[in-house]
């Protein structure tokens, strides 16, 4: 089955708009529809009762009999099928008296009329929707010479007039609110077009950065999107820096090899017996693996701060103590571990492991008999001190010797990498090395700062 695409976040909104819109504009009909009508009832209402009134201010009570005058101010009592008649009907609901406007009403609907009969002291008003009439009925009980008689007062209006005006405000109302709708659909999607053009701009210009036309995205987005570009731009520029970091390894890699490989070839030239040829092709392989070690190293190291774990590093420096006592099991260091139980690193566990394996190795290389690693918590993070009872570095040489390939006693072997690998991880991180003397033990002190994450 084929994938529909995504939709685009122009096209989500303003078909969420498309849908919800005529929902409300539906709703909206509904309730003005219910509320005109409500008034249009009310206003039947209040026109019967006040015919109703009218009717008992005219009529008289003459010899028992409820008579009203021949020509009522009401026209519509007086024109044959207005839609407006009046009926007076007595206790036994007989007919007394009706309006000339009734005379060719059906003898169902006044039948229907008198037949309702509701008590003294209420008033009935109700919707006859079968016959389409609305009928108001007024009981009044009338007191005169010594004796009181019952009367009952109805009003039939015709609901023609009233339906009319619905529909013609019906037709009007949706006319109107279809053009509302049209109207705001229209606007919606200007503001949609208008709102999302940022977006439109970020994508030209990370288009511009994918073909190398910029560098950084650098325009003006809204307050929302600059975070978004503002993160965009931190991992360009770790992208940018680890392909150049990867770059550079690769350009070193080679250089550094070309003097191995050199030495080789020219060794197959000379008349060397096979042991010396051996011996120096394994002497020089060896070289060989510990560059492209150094050199994978620097490759594949992270950026560190970014979303890192905290690390205990007193069982660390205690791992990497316990190596080291084997490998330099002849000499006899003591290694002492007086690193706070609490210190944390907020990296890779691997960095820092190669942080202390070189550090302590190299301090375990040259000391005597006493190594020893403390740390001190600062505002910045924490300051690793590895310290050694060796013959020390002079103040000249503390920044030679943390340059790559830098050796300062070439007695004891080595090439001279693993300060720089220090360096290069420390860097990555934020971080800083200093050498100076060890005021305690007067030999050489390695100053490592790990910073706090950002």
């Amino acid at each position: 089955m084929r994938r529909l695409l995504p939709r685009s976040l122009k096209s989500r909104l303003f078909l969420a708009s498309l849908v919800l819109l005529p929902l409300i504009i539906v709703a909206a009909v509904v309730i003005l529809q219910r509320a005109h009508y409500d008034s249009l009832v009310a206003s039947e209402r209040s026109q019967a009762q006040l015919q109703v009134y009218l009717l008992l201010g005219l009529a008289e009570l003459d010899a028992g009999e409820l008579k009203l005058p021949e020509m009522l101010p009401e026209p519509g009592f007086s024109q044959t099928g207005s839609g407006i008649y009046a009926f007076i009907s007595d206790e036994r609901k007989q007919l007394l008296w009706q309006s000339d406007s009734s005379a060719l009403l059906p003898t169902e609907q006044v039948s229907q009329v008198l037949d309702s009969f509701p008590v003294p002291g209420q008033v009935l008003f109700r919707h006859l929707a079968d016959s389409h009439f609305y009928l108001f009925q007024y009981p009044i009980i009338w007191e005169g010479l010594g004796e009181e008689r019952f009367f009952m007062i109805s009003v039939l209006r015709s609901d023609e007039r009233l339906r009319e005006q619905m529909r013609a405000f019906s037709a009007r109302l949706w006319g109107s609110l279809i053009g509302v709708l049209v109207l705001a659909l229209s606007m919606q999607y200007l503001i949609l077009r208008w709102g999302l053009r940022p977006l439109g701009r970020l994508a030209a210009d990370l288009r511009h950065i994918e073909k190398g036309e910029s560098d950084s995205l650098s325009g003006n987005y809204p307050r929302e999107v600059q975070p978004v570009t503002e993160n965009l731009n931190q991992l360009i520029l770790t992208e940018r820096q680890q392909r150049e970091r990867y770059r550079n390894t690769l350009a070193d890699l080679a250089h550094s090899l070309k003097t191995p490989l050199a030495v080789i070839t020219g060794a197959s030239s000379e008349n060397l017996s096979p042991e010396a040829y051996r011996t120096l092709v394994e002497e020089q392989s060896q070289r060989m693996n510990q560059i492209v070690q150094y050199q994978l190293a620097r490759a594949v190291k992270s950026k560190g701060g970014l979303a890192a774990k905290p690390v205990l590093v007193k069982p660390l420096i205690q791992r990497v103590a316990e190596v080291l006592h084997k490998v330099y099991a002849d000499k006899s260091i003591q290694i002492d571990n007086a690193v706070e139980d609490g210190a944390q690193f907020y990296g890779d566990e691997r960095d820092l492991m190669e942080l202390l394996g070189n550090l302590m190795e190299n301090a375990c290389k040259y000391g005597t008999a006493h190594v020893q690693i403390t740390s001190c918590p600062t505002r910045n993070g924490l300051l690793l001190l590895v310290e050694d009872d060796g013959p020390g570095v002079l103040p000249t040489q503390s920044k030679v010797i943390l340059e790559r390939g830098q050796r300062i006693d070439s007695s004891i072997s080595g090439q001279g990498i693993g300060l720089a690998v220090v360096v290069d991880i420390l860097s990555s991180y934020g971080g800083a090395l200093e050498v100076d003397s060890s005021p305690e033990l007067k030999g050489a002190r390695f100053r490592m700062l790990l910073p706090m994450p950002t």
